[in-house]
């Protein structure tokens, strides 16, 4: 393939903004030919059967059918894959699934220089003809492992969070997780030797990133990892506040709901 051929691509993004940022971003690429733009993970296999593109950039994070859903799509249906470049916000799944099963990735807020590295990447995979269905399809069985029906055995490693602390990106296991909690629509994590942010949206996709009997939403604000509480305090009103192991001994609520499910636990 040589520099004429034009690269016919798709973007996939829940969201209108980082898709204008990138379609603007692309034109500066005169091999990029952009035949389609998708707003989620339907709309994205849908246009990849329709257009058969060489390449496409997908939001990791989209409600319903997310980035990974849509590979596991095209795998399940036979269908050829395209070149993946997966955008998206820092995270513990950029880190480190991608370069284990080396599959590409930017990461957003987009940057010109990376995604110029992406698409040299990808146009020598092209001309190669290196098809990277099998890197994907492995990524997808490793991150997917829960999710991809009974025969694989469940991924032994320790699940393994990013946590954002001043400017460092820190990897944490999930067993170093003491509690988090969310505020104004940022989730802080203090775990044992860190404190910091996490890139979650929510509680319960940080909930199912661990995926793990071990952690409990004693109340809405909060997760935590029950093998880190270390007192359990009783309240006023029959209610309770957990102490927890961090060094501050951080005191949580549990709610009226939770209640219940605090006596199963310690059999109160």
């Amino acid at each position: 393939m040589n520099l004429d051929m034009p690269i016919n691509t798709l973007i996939v993004d829940d969201e209108k903004p980082a898709r204008d940022e990138l379609a603007f971003l692309l034109k500066a690429f005169p091999e990029i030919n952009i035949v389609g733009q998708g707003r989620n993970g339907v709309e994205a296999v849908a246009l990849i059967k329709e257009h058969a593109p060489d390449l496409v950039f997908l939001d990791v994070q989209m409600p319903g059918l997310d980035g990974f859903g849509v590979l596991k799509k095209l795998v399940e249906r036979k269908m050829k894959v395209p070149h993946v470049v997966f955008a998206t916000a820092f995270d513990q799944y950029a880190v480190q699934a991608f370069d284990v099963n080396a599959v590409d990735y930017v990461l957003k807020p987009f940057d010109k220089a990376r995604i110029s590295k992406a698409i040299a990447r990808a146009r020598r995979e092209i001309e190669a003809q290196d098809s990277p269905a099998d890197r994907l399809e492995q990524l997808v069985n490793q991150l997917g492992a829960g999710q991809l029906g009974a025969g694989k055995p469940a991924s032994t490693q320790p699940v393994k969070l990013l946590v954002k602390s001043q400017q460092r990106m820190l990897l944490v296991d999930a067993t170093d997780f003491i509690f988090a909690s969310i505020e104004d629509g940022l989730i802080s994590v203090t775990a044992k030797d860190c404190e910091g942010t996490s890139n979650y949206r929510t509680l319960e996709e940080l909930n199912a990133a661990v995926d793990s009997d071990s952690f409990w939403r004693p109340h809405r604000s909060y997760l935590v990892n029950i093998h880190h509480i270390k007192e359990v305090v009783p309240w006023f009103k029959s209610s309770y506040m957990l102490k927890m192991s961090d060094k501050k001994q951080t005191e949580i609520p549990v709610s009226r709901v939770q209640t219940k499910r605090l006596r199963e636990l310690f059999k109160l």
